[in-house]
């Protein structure tokens, strides 16, 4: 029986056969816009941009904005809060870093991104140190999750920044002050030194403006003679400077380990977890003080990693994805947190360390699949690319 035939005794079939007449003399004929639905959606969320270095502005002593235009199209439109991860090619080695854009959605010719020196900082010196207007460079489009939601969020926030975990908020709060937005924001800023505060003087100048803006700068090493709020951004701390803080949604980001000292003050506090809303942070500075830390491997440990026909040595200290960066296999990443999954892969054999917040799928852990980005060796390993 030939398939046309087999098809014929299929429930429904003689209708099926009088509406395609009907729709073949009356519908449209979308033959004729094949690819439209694609190209539509690579126009708001392209997988590449090649974006060149239009300026270059000195923030601080260990800071800088650049300010990135699009070589060959237009930018895709981006929620204040959200990143681009900049790949860069240094020392013989392809890698990338997210970066927050710290310009506002408003500002559609350019994407502004803050740099801030991190001490044995790879990709940070390289962008500081070498980098000139004009060059050139391959992002992601926007990403992440870190943005207000106005049916969920409210009017009320909290912004706890630490560091250059500035750079989200700044996006934020220039969206606020340029389109007059009907919000209540309180900038908690904590710093160790005021000589490093990204943004100050813009952010003092804002809060004059707006009587529903606050800002409030806490140092934790206060030079001699400092007036200002000082120490840790504590739940003591907060009580002080917050009316009612578990009635407002609050959004911190920061390095790691305010990250986790920040999630720690909201527990003691009683803000509801459905109120914390937090950026990703980045791979621990010290993983070997994670819980859950094998007691029996140092982070100076070396481990053979097979992987497309080679073997290389992988450090138990360092994500996994560096490591093979290193040896020239590039994969695909964007977010570096272990939350976006691009960098998921399958681990045939051997046993890593995810740190505590790694967005793993249960599939993932029961058919052995791995994120490079927050996977820690901790045993010889064999990978599937």
């Amino acid at each position: 029986m030939s398939q046309k035939e087999y098809l014929k005794d299929l429930d429904g079939y003689e209708q099926i056969v009088q509406d395609i007449e009907v729709l073949k003399k009356y519908g449209t004929d979308y033959g004729a816009q094949k690819g439209r639905v694609k190209k539509i959606i690579n126009t708001f969320h392209p997988k590449k941009l090649n974006l060149k270095v239009s300026e270059i502005i000195r923030e601080t002593a260990s800071a800088k904005s650049f300010k990135l235009v699009s070589t060959n199209d237009y930018l895709p439109p981006f929620q204040a809060g959200q990143y681009i991860n900049i790949s860069v090619d240094t020392a013989g080695v392809r890698t990338s870093r997210p970066y927050s854009i710290s310009s506002p959605p408003s500002r559609t010719g350019y994407y502004e991104i803050t740099v801030r020196r991190v001490a044995d900082g790879f990709v940070s010196d390289y962008l500081l140190n070498d980098v000139q207007v004009g060059d050139v460079f391959e992002s992601t489009s926007p990403g992440g999750y870190f943005y207000y939601n106005p049916l969920f969020h409210g009017k009320d926030l909290v912004l706890l920044a630490g560091g250059s975990g500035i750079t989200p908020f700044m996006s934020m709060v220039r969206e606020f002050s340029e389109r007059g937005l009907d919000l209540n924001l309180h900038l908690i800023y904590g710093s160790v030194s005021p000589d490093d505060v990204i943004f100050h003087d813009e952010l003092m100048q804002c809060a004059r403006k707006h009587a529903n803006f606050r800002y409030d700068l806490v140092i934790s090493d206060p030079p001699a003679g400092y007036s200002g709020h000082t120490g840790f951004l504590s739940a003591e701390l907060l009580e002080k400077l917050v009316d009612d803080i578990t009635s407002k949604t609050c959004y911190i980001c920061g390095p790691d380990i305010m990250h986790t000292f920040c999630c720690g003050q909201m527990d003691i506090l009683g803000v509801p977890g459905r109120k914390v809303r937090t950026e990703i942070s980045g791979p621990p500075k010290e993983v070997g003080q994670e819980p859950g830390w094998p007691v029996d491997v140092s982070v100076d440990d070396l481990f053979a990693v097979k992987v497309k026909g080679r073997t290389i040595k992988a450090r138990a200290g360092e994500p996994l994805l560096n490591s093979l960066e290193r040896e020239g296999i590039v994969l695909p990443a964007e977010c570096r947190s272990g939350e976006c999954s691009l960098c998921r892969t399958k681990l045939l054999a051997g046993k890593v360390f995810h740190p505590q917040g790694v967005k793993l799928r249960k599939s993932d852990r029961r058919f052995g699949y791995i994120h490079p980005c927050m996977a820690y060796p901790i045993e010889d390993l064999e990978l599937m690319l």
